[in-house]
């Protein structure tokens, strides 16, 4: 007993000059710098959050939970007001009870909450909540709702209020024009632009005339985007571009993304998020496999480039292998490691079945697979892997650049 006592103190008086010299630890709060051209949103389904990171850096800058979806929807941004506004629900049991579906409004400098917007509509939630919620120009933002009927619930986020509930019966989907109108996708094969007035509410709607057939050949929720005007792209490989310039979308001629030669081999499109569009070069990416019919949702090993002034190819990126970077990240190993590269050409890649391309003059290109944490970074123009953002989570359908 004497013996373990002398230990006892031994070991205190070791402690205490350590204790002394350890430096102490002092709170502060962190701030944002302005939401730069490459900074994108990573959805984590099962930790329930997105997380904020700097394309560039590969730096995680900030983190917005979302619990209580399928996929938490990604944020929206509105540079003019410094805010992020998220669309959540929350139940008062949990998981069971009273639902509320709310907006969170947070400042976009220390991501500290500000209010909240609540409104009364059943917001959709599904594997990947593409086009669920998106902003109407800077003010509105337009939800969509699954329960009980298909419509857009639109909020005033300058007055903090619920506006109205616009039913939109066989149609999906929020797809901005401008400020005061957007645009669903209607299982009969065609589109809708729906136009509201100075105060939000519905004032009218156009539609289109039929440019797919949903049995035969349909297209994806996944589209990109050129001013006025959306690509949807199909699961055979058709691209339609719709005119929403003027009252009634115009349907422009449709295109093949393959030739003869790429679909005997049965190369198409697929994914979760498979098409994106760079606005200023006019250019559509889109994620690109081999398989048969049915096969839309399957990862693909490369994106393909489009001119679409010319309809023609002008580039073929292959995937970086992002189960090697997932794995990797966990086991501390570096990019440029030996370790890496012995990953790189053990593991097999999963492929990509998301993307999303920044705006600007040097845009980047972010690719994810749906499985994965890990978000590979290439440049736009020329294909070339540059980095991995990684402890980007564990799985995820979605991107988003804001």
């Amino acid at each position: 007993m004497v013996g373990l006592l002398a230990l006892m103190l031994a070991a205190f008086s070791l402690a205490a000059p350590l204790a002394a010299e350890a430096p102490r630890e002092k709170a502060s709060v962190a701030t944002l710098p302005p939401m730069g051209n490459h900074s994108v949103w990573v959805p984590d389904r099962l930790t329930q959050h997105n997380l904020l990171f700097d394309g560039d850096s590969g730096e995680v800058l900030g983190m917005i939970d979302s619990p209580s979806l399928i996929t938490p929807k990604t944020p929206l941004f509105v540079r003019s007001r410094n805010e992020i506004y998220s669309v959540d629900i929350a139940h008062s049991r949990g998981t069971r009870g009273e639902r509320v579906d709310f907006v969170s409004v947070y400042d976009a400098t220390t991501l500290a909450f500000k209010h909240e917007i609540v409104f009364p509509t059943q917001s959709g939630s599904s594997n990947t909540s593409q086009q669920y919620a998106e902003l109407i120009g800077e003010r509105f933002i337009g939800v969509f709702n699954q329960f009980p009927n298909t419509s857009v619930a639109v909020i005033d986020l300058v007055e903090r209020r619920f506006v109205e509930e616009i039913v939109t019966t066989g149609c999906a989907g929020v797809y901005p024009i401008d400020a005061h109108r957007f645009a669903a996708l209607c299982g009969n094969g065609t589109t809708v632009a729906i136009e509201l007035d100075e105060s939000g509410s519905f004032k009218q709607f156009s539609r289109s005339a039929r440019f797919f057939d949903v049995v035969e050949d349909p297209v994806a929720m996944s589209a990109g985007r050129t001013g006025l005007r959306w690509t949807f792209v199909s699961f055979e490989g058709q691209a339609h571009t719709i005119d929403y310039s003027e009252g009634t979308p115009v349907v422009a001629a449709s295109w093949s993304l393959t030739d003869e030669a790429e679909r005997s081999n049965e190369w198409r499109p697929g994914g979760l998020q498979y098409v994106a569009v760079h606005g200023k070069s006019g250019r559509l990416f889109v994620v690109m496999h081999q398989g048969g019919a049915g096969s839309h949702k399957e990862s693909g090993p490369e994106v393909w480039v489009w001119d679409m002034a010319t309809q023609k190819r002008v580039g073929r990126f292959g995937s970086p292998n992002l189960t090697a970077a997932f794995l990797g990240s966990f086991m501390g190993v570096t990019e440029d490691s030996f370790v890496h590269d012995v990953l790189n050409w053990v593991l097999p890649s999963g492929g990509i079945h998301t993307i999303a391309v920044s705006q600007d003059e040097s845009p980047l290109l972010f690719v994810r697979n749906g499985m994965l944490g890990a978000i590979g970074v290439l440049d736009a123009t020329t294909g070339q892997s540059l980095r991995t953002l990684s402890e980007a989570g564990l799985a995820g359908p979605t991107l988003r650049v804001p």
